[in-house]
């Protein structure tokens, strides 16, 4: 099949969880012999592997193609949208596969054409604080336009399938994100960089933005008689007043350490040697950060939002949403219990989270074969109730 993906910023990165998820699911897809063209935005690039690949037409087999943008948060996405919709409209694919419901305001452009469209929702992206009015607008109009246009629609929560059915009377796929499950590596860079050692820091990596709730956690944090560390990891996304609102409650607290921006091996120390993974978000879609730390057999404390539930299930701990006095009250009591079985939390991510599977169950909706995509999807969601 021929391929085209479009809705990320650019791949080879690690600048969010779609940027992963498009680079996991199309390096698969060229392995199984298909064709995938992944459209680039132009422009900024953080990671540092995205800047070795910036003169590469190619990344393992994916065909990268740069797409016109500037680097402005009021029209990137909005001016890639454009120009991504019509070069994929004009190059002949067996199916176009958009990401995130900003990116499917142009959704009809390959659709007057008779293309083939898939739309991932990652998440319910008008939800976020960091987007002001028109914004939030623009975002809900993409996800009407999705849900006119789109042949299939694949969620990443059953609250999200709930969401659909019940406001516009459409159905959806339940498909999760899956995780490689890594070796874990002693602490080396980031004892030299930070002084940290194997338990003795609370890990928060994600992109600091306000539906993460960084904020609650520093609040919490702040009254809690602990030698442990908070290790904040993670760069801005559009969101530079909330990250200096950050700097400033991290400069009241020495025991906080923000890293910024984190990849390879630096990442995967912080993740194997944490005492305690937080992500206290108000917001999320399937949160790729909190699979990772899972995979790491790390435990993890998050709000009791059904995303973050769905995901970590007996293996959480959990904290009502927003609620600093809660999530203080907790963190106190991680410090005082006994921590879960590594093996165990592996072995659960290992077996409900695949990336083979959601790659398989992606083909069959290229495919359109609709019995056997709910049948396995069914499948799938049995298996999780039962973990």
């Amino acid at each position: 099949m021929k391929i085209a993906m479009l809705g990320h910023k650019r791949i080879p990165s690690r600048e969010g969880g779609i940027e992963i998820v498009v680079e996991e699911i199309a390096t698969r897809l060229v392995k199984l012999g298909h064709q995938v063209d992944a459209y680039n935005r132009a422009g900024k690039h953080v990671s540092d592997r995205t800047i070795k690949q910036k003169t590469s037409n190619t990344y393992q087999g994916i065909r990268l193609i740069p797409v016109f943008t500037i680097d402005k948060k009021s029209l990137n996405a909005f001016l890639y949208s454009i120009f991504a919709s019509l070069l994929v409209s004009v190059r002949k694919y067996d199916v176009i596969h958009y990401h995130a419901i900003g990116s499917c305001v142009m959704l009809w452009i390959p659709k007057l054409l008779r293309r083939r469209v898939v739309v991932t929702v990652h998440g319910l992206d008008w939800q976020r604080d960091k987007w002001g009015g028109f914004a939030t607008k623009y975002l809900k109009l993409g996800e009407r336009i999705a849900v006119k246009y789109a042949d299939e629609i694949i969620v990443l929560s059953e609250d999200m399938k709930s969401y659909f059915k019940t406001t516009y009377g459409r159905t959806t796929t339940f498909v999760p994100n899956g995780v490689n499950l890594p070796e874990p590596k002693q602490a080396r860079i980031i004892t030299e960089k930070y002084g940290l050692k194997e338990e003795d820091y609370i890990l928060f990596l994600s992109r600091l933005v306000p539906e993460k709730g960084l904020h609650y956690l520093l609040e919490a944090f702040r009254d809690i008689n602990t030698d442990k560390k908070l290790v904040i990891a993670g760069g801005a996304s559009h969101s530079n007043d909330y990250v200096e609102s950050i700097q400033k409650m991290a400069e009241k607290d020495p025991r906080v350490i923000l890293t910024g921006f984190v990849q390879g091996q630096e990442l995967e120390e912080l993740f194997s040697n944490c005492f305690l993974y937080c992500l206290p978000s108000d917001v999320e879609g399937m949160p790729l950060s909190l699979l990772e730390a899972l995979s790491y057999g790390r435990r993890c404390l998050v709000s009791n939002i059904p995303e973050n539930m769905q995901i970590t299930k007996r293996f959480g701990i959990y904290f009502r949403k927003s609620n600093v006095e809660d999530l203080k009250l907790k963190l106190q009591e991680a410090f005082s219990t006994t921590r879960q079985n590594q093996q165990q939390i592996r072995q659960y991510v290992t077996q409900q989270f695949d990336w083979d599977k959601v790659v398989e169950q992606t083909l069959r909706i290229y495919r359109e074969d609709r019995a056997t995509t709910i049948a396995l999807t069914k499948e799938v969601h049995n298996d999780q109730s039962v973990a």
